[in-house]
């Protein structure tokens, strides 16, 4: 008698019918449970094409996926009208934008999936000229200027646009960013915020988050200093070269006003004259967009000044000269307060970076946001330094501006690198060294 082989079948003739019954139940239950289902689809088929006589398979099947996914959906433009189809549309500076506010609405109600968290969704745009650099390293300056930037806005989850193109060929220079803005503003309606930050200011606190809370009474935030606006009326009283603008029509309107002072303008050379007789200290004749702005909130300060938030709580743009020399320092003191709290010296994914920050901060509490302060400056400003020409501020001696930038992007660059295993043990130079191990302990 042969041994049965281990996989075979030793089931009696009672088992199999057994298994036979328990097959045909199955499938019995099998079908009743795809009429049920083709039922159920065919009943809510019915009733959305009741709702929506228009509504394709198409829309359903996206709709369905985004509920699945809970994420943003981009897979999907419904066919609604929208202030896209509007043949009128005009991305020029000198059109003004009308009923903005409605638009953007009536779009975000047609694409529901970017409602959620809309109020704190941030573009941010940076730029530079059409033409490569003058100066021999000005482009690979550029380069990291930009990789600094687009590491702040992955560490926060933030889109970023670089711009290298005038939109508008009589705007150009200062004003070069405003027609940059405007058309953000109509191709990404579901941003609440644009944030304009010049070619040449690098994030040097790569873990801190902007307050968006603390701005919900205001659509334009500025770098400034309220004394040295409204008393001494001074030139440098706010800095126009990183701002946080909202969304909506009062930017659109506010921004019409503001570049009616640009070079495009029939009267452009008339106001360089206009902001030279209130603002001493403006150094040059034209008219310039940091100019223009405080001399809005001077002279029609009741229309516009109450939305306008000048920010010196923290540094939106801090002087670059009063900065680099305090890195190294800064560096330490970072390195001193991680040793006693073990929280912050562990290691972390970058995807909690923002968390990460919101523990480093309860640390700060003492630091300070003064002169004095021990904090890390949110945004290093180079103002004056022109890397992509060369020709820097003679104020400045030497390779002091190419010093300071290499100074500041590797000192952001380690807040990044940390993630990695790796820093740069000197601020002056590329070569990166293995993180010791009681950082990441």
């Amino acid at each position: 008698m042969g041994v049965p082989h281990l996989f075979q079948s030793q089931r009696s003739p009672t088992s199999k019918r057994a298994a036979q019954n328990k097959a045909s139940i199955l499938i019995i239950n099998g079908f009743v449970y795809f009429c049920g289902t083709s039922l159920l689809l065919s009943l809510v088929w019915s009733l959305l094409t009741m709702l929506d006589p228009n509504l394709s398979l198409e829309t359903i099947i996206s709709k369905t996926r985004f509920t699945y996914s809970q994420g943003l959906n981009q897979c999907y433009d419904p066919p609604d009208t929208t202030f896209y189809d509007d043949p009128n549309l005009s991305y020029n500076m000198e059109t003004p934008m009308k009923d903005w506010d409605k638009k953007r609405k009536e779009w975000l109600r047609h694409h529901p999936s970017f409602n959620a968290g809309a109020h704190r969704r941030i573009l941010m745009l940076t730029g530079s000229q059409p033409s490569p650099c003058k100066n021999p390293v000005g482009d690979h300056l550029l380069l990291r200027l930009f990789k600094n930037k687009v590491d702040y806005c992955r560490l926060h989850g933030y889109d970023i646009l670089y711009n290298n193109l005038l939109l508008h060929p009589k705007m150009n220079s200062y004003w070069a960013k405003y027609p940059v803005i405007k058309a953000a503003m109509m191709a990404h309606p579901e941003a609440e915020w644009i944030w304009w930050i010049d070619s040449d200011a690098v994030f040097t606190d790569m873990e801190f988050t902007v307050p968006l809370e603390k701005y919900k009474n205001h659509n334009l935030i500025v770098d400034g200093w309220e004394r040295e606006i409204y008393e001494k009326k001074s030139w440098t009283g706010l800095n126009a070269g990183v701002f946080l603008i909202r969304n909506c029509q009062w930017s659109m309107d506010f921004m019409h006003v503001w570049t009616s002072m640009g070079p495009q303008s029939p009267d452009f050379h008339k106001w360089g004259q206009v902001q030279k007789s209130i603002l001493k200290d403006k150094m040059f004749p034209g008219s310039d967009d940091q100019a223009a702005l405080i001399y809005l909130i001077l002279k029609q300060n009741e229309k516009w000044a109450d939305k306008i938030h000048l920010e010196n709580e923290y540094a939106l743009s801090a002087y670059w000269l009063a900065i680099v020399d305090k890195l190294d320092n800064l560096t330490s003191r970072y390195m001193k307060m991680e040793r006693r709290a073990h929280r912050l010296r562990r290691q972390h994914a970058e995807v909690v970076s923002e968390w990460h920050g919101a523990m480093t901060e309860q640390y700060l509490k003492d630091a300070g946001h003064n002169n004095s302060t021990w904090r890390r400056p949110f945004v290093t400003h180079f103002t004056g330094c022109q890397p992509c020409n060369g020709e820097h501020n003679p104020m400045y001696k030497g390779d002091a501006c190419a010093k300071g930038m290499q100074k500041a992007l590797n000192f952001a660059d380690n807040q990044v690198l940390r993630r990695f295993g790796v820093v740069h043990p000197d601020l002056l130079n590329s070569v990166v060294t293995p993180l010791e191990f009681d950082l990441t302990a």
